[in-house]
């Protein structure tokens, strides 16, 4: 068995990088070759890293130069019933879900279990995803603006080309739409693709390139980057935010005014009044996209958790809060414009995210394709939405220091 030590001295005297110790043992060791030599030139001690209950070999498609596992707390939220009581069709999520949330953050997992119990108080929540969608934004140069014209009418005319071109490139894929975007000499192409369980990015990006290819075949464009930044991928953007990227979803629920006074020891004017002050017009004094409490908290908890590309909470931030009294009880709802999860592939194969996603019930393909993912926006919205109740009321009651400080945080 190869030694560690040897490999991290050979790696030290420049024989080897960091990156090539796979290719001279098994996964596991070239990890700890990797902490051995870290631990040497940095006088860190990385025993409780390389700690971890996984397979080095299973994160391999997920990470490069490994050295061990990140731990966080996680916490659960819940049960959460969703969908239960609609009208007018249903949703992907039906029943009553634990959410599972791992943070940092001290106050987090209370407040949002606080929300779930006061939605389920109330009857439960009904949830939508209203739009799906993963993106991919080429840009090509061509010679000015006549040139960019006839790309763009090559584009229109040629659609169903390009579409079996992209889906020759997948199995579960489907292109949806394309919609071109001229800025002078650039055309940009919005390719948008239903992923079906899977999040989707690497699925598309790939598909994008083999529909590039074609246009760069037929065409006069020249293809300058496969991403020209109108996707848009873990940015803030307003195309985000108004056209929606990943699964666009909106949670909602009516609690009856004497839930309120009891549970959350407000009413739901003083809620609906912090809403509009703080949530709408602070967002929109400070030019945010975002219009909500803290919804980016409950989507990067649940990212964490169930394996979804952490990166990503930065679309699920463009959300929109809203809150008023309808005969003299509270309606409130969180629509999130771009939330990009999936159920397969990524991190959600790695055994502690595939164990959250057990405990929302959602791993793996849905039947129909596509209906997991789904459910899963809706369970996160829907959690999501609970935070902000919380919070609200925590604000609304003048009640938020006392609560962060009688639980220590």
């Amino acid at each position: 068995m190869t030694d560690p030590a040897d490999l991290a001295e050979r790696v030290r005297g420049g024989d080897l990088r960091l990156h090539e110790l796979e290719e001279h043992a098994d996964p596991e060791t070239a990890a700890a070759a990797r902490r051995h030599l870290l631990e040497t030139e940095t006088d860190a001690d990385l025993e409780t890293i390389g700690d971890f209950s996984f397979s080095a070999g299973d994160a391999d498609p997920n990470v490069e130069n490994m050295i061990g596992g990140a731990q966080l707390p996680m916490g659960v939220a819940g049960p959460i019933p969703i969908n239960e009581n609609e009208e007018g069709g249903s949703g992907a999520a039906e029943g009553e879900y634990y959410l599972p949330l791992a943070t940092s953050e001290g106050a987090l997992v209370a407040s949002v279990n606080r929300g779930c119990s006061v939605i389920r108080s109330a009857g439960g929540a009904n949830a939508r995803v209203t739009k799906s969608g993963m993106t991919r934004a080429p840009v090509f140069r061509v010679s000015g603006i006549a040139e960019a014209a006839e790309v763009v009418e090559w584009v229109e005319e040629n659609t169903e080309a390009l579409r079996e071109a992209a889906e020759e490139t997948t199995s579960h894929g489907e292109l949806l739409d394309v919609t071109p975007y001229v800025v002078g000499d650039n055309v940009f192409l919005r390719f948008r693709f239903d992923s079906k369980d899977a999040m989707g990015m690497n699925m598309v990006t790939i598909a994008t390139q083999a529909a590039c290819d074609l246009i760069e075949d037929e065409t006069t464009a020249s293809l300058v980057a496969l991403s020209g930044n109108l996707c848009s991928d873990k940015k803030p953007a307003a195309i985000n935010a108004i056209e929606g990227r990943g699964r666009s979803v909106t949670a909602d629920v009516t609690i009856p005014r004497e839930v309120v006074e009891e549970r959350l020891h407000t009413t739901p004017e003083a809620i609906a009044e912090a809403n509009t002050r703080k949530n709408l017009i602070g967002s929109a004094k400070a030019g945010a996209l975002g219009f909500n409490a803290h919804a980016a908290n409950t989507v990067a908890a649940a990212f964490l958790a169930t394996g979804q590309d952490a990166a990503q909470v930065v679309e699920g931030a463009n959300a929109i809060t809203t809150a008023e009294v309808k005969d003299g009880d509270l309606y409130a709802s969180l629509s999130i414009a771009s939330l990009e999860v999936g159920t397969v592939g990524g991190g959600t194969k790695l055994p502690t995210q595939t164990e959250a996603l057990d405990v929302v019930g959602l791993r793996g393909g849905g039947d129909p394709p596509g209906s997991n993912a789904d459910a899963l926006a809706e369970v996160i919205a829907t959690g999501a939405l609970a935070g902000e109740l919380s919070l609200l009321a925590a604000l609304a009651s003048r009640h938020l220091s006392s609560a962060h400080e009688e639980l220590g945080r």
